[in-house]
């Protein structure tokens, strides 16, 4: 991985919202603004720029930086702060074209400490989500709020990395006893409401080829949770993915058993969150992966759904031999790209343990074994390695994972 070129060091740093660190203190010295006072007087017989800069300039100016650069503000001086906490900036804030989406690692194996991955500075910065007791957790986004869930499935958090503003929902009945569960979180953000959707599986008694599936779905606006769905399965049971897109639940889906069948194990169902009918065969509603795929990930991209996974090698369940990417269109998954070679050589020995996530239209994909992190922007059809991680991987079995979010001042859970 050293010899890419791609790869460059950057100085390591760390932000903060509220300004209680010290490292966030003290700026760094090529960001730092001189404002000395906030008087009007800057110490040397000169004019504070905040005397003679009208607030609604200076919520402009600030409210147009990128956000690591707003976070630097607040402590350049009390005026700058109190603007940005102010309702006035972030209304005008949230008029503001949609950030482009962080990366946080989880670079500890034991504790929720991590990196945050800036792709518009490129630059990674020391970071931390509030609540999250281990990288075990369930986590989850939708634009600028995390859906966070412990693994007891019994602490379920909705929260605003960045100004830690959160909200912890009451435990669904049941959440506890699954043996596969995915969770999803979907923002409104016309009406900044949001809503979180649970999907379990757990074995039926007696049956070794039925499965029990249940979904919960919570709402914001109602602040109650309620459970449309309760079936078996035959065969089929639920993964541990599930995304929310125009209103309609999707979820992955294992073939347990092949019963003489050659098909791939994996899929997708669709349930419409505002329906309460639910079509309990699978084999005629399943959307079917393209190949076999292994470590299969939904995400909303700009209201698709879009899906990441390993393609396996023929004859060697779980070994991959490349990466794909496929947007669902109608009932039919439409390959994107594939990863090219030399950035999938770049991870290293593949197996069946690498995660991915997005927003937007970038994608982020990290092999659980290294911190090298990949990017493809769907845009541009490009692919691209981050900066180099600062983080040190301490022992030969650390695994890494993360989450993807949007950088927002303006939304609250």
């Amino acid at each position: 991985m050293e010899s890419l070129t791609s790869w460059v060091n950057d100085e390591d740093s760390h932000i903060c919202y509220n300004g209680h660190t010290s490292e966030c203190d003290t700026p760094d010295c090529d960001e730092q603004i001189a404002i000395a006072y906030d008087n009007g007087d800057d110490g040397n017989g000169g004019v504070c720029i905040n005397s003679v800069l009208p607030d609604d300039i200076l919520e402009r100016i600030l409210g147009n930086l990128p956000i690591s650069a707003i976070l630097k503000a607040l402590c350049v001086c009390k005026k700058w702060n109190d603007v940005v906490h102010s309702d006035r900036f972030l209304h005008y804030y949230s008029g503001v074209a949609p950030r482009k989406p962080w990366y946080f690692m989880f670079t500890s194996e034991f504790y929720p400490i991590g990196h945050v991955y800036d792709p518009i500075h490129l630059k990674w910065h020391r970071f931390q989500i509030p609540f999250v007791e281990t990288p075990t957790w369930s986590l989850v986004s939708s634009r600028g709020l995390l859906c966070l869930m412990d693994d007891r499935r019994r602490k379920i958090y909705v929260c605003n990395p960045i100004t830690k503003c959160y909200r912890r929902l009451e435990e669904p009945p049941g959440a506890a006893l699954a043996d596969y569960c995915a969770l999803a979180i979907s923002q409104d953000t016309s009406s900044q409401s949001y809503m979180v959707a649970i999907v379990r599986s757990k074995q039926a008694r007696g049956e070794d080829i039925d499965w029990d599936l249940s979904i919960d779905i919570y709402s914001s606006e109602k602040g109650t949770w309620r459970c449309p769905v309760n079936a078996t399965f035959q065969v089929w049971r639920t993964g541990t993915d599930c995304v929310i897109c125009d209103g309609i639940l999707y979820f992955t889906v294992f073939l347990t058993r092949t019963l003489g069948f050659i098909r791939p194990r994996y899929g997708v169902l669709a349930y419409d969150l505002s329906c309460q009918f639910f079509v309990t065969d699978v084999d005629e509603c399943v959307i079917e992966a393209p190949c076999y795929i292994t470590c299969m990930r939904l995400m909303n991209l700009e209201e698709e759904v879009v899906m990441v996974g390993g393609i396996e090698k023929v004859g060697r369940p779980g070994i991959i031999k490349g990466i794909g990417i496929w947007v669902l269109k109608d009932k039919n998954w439409e390959e994107v790209s594939r990863m090219p070679n030399k950035f999938f050589k770049g991870f290293g020995e593949f197996d069946d343990v690498f995660g991915s996530c997005g927003h937007e239209k970038l994608i982020y994909i990290q092999s659980y074994g290294s911190s090298a992190l990949l990017m493809f922007d769907m845009y541009s059809n490009e692919w691209s390695w981050s900066c180099k991680c600062p983080a040190a991987k301490k022992s030969p079995l650390q695994l890494y994972s993360g989450i993807c979010f949007e950088p927002r001042l303006d939304i609250a859970p």
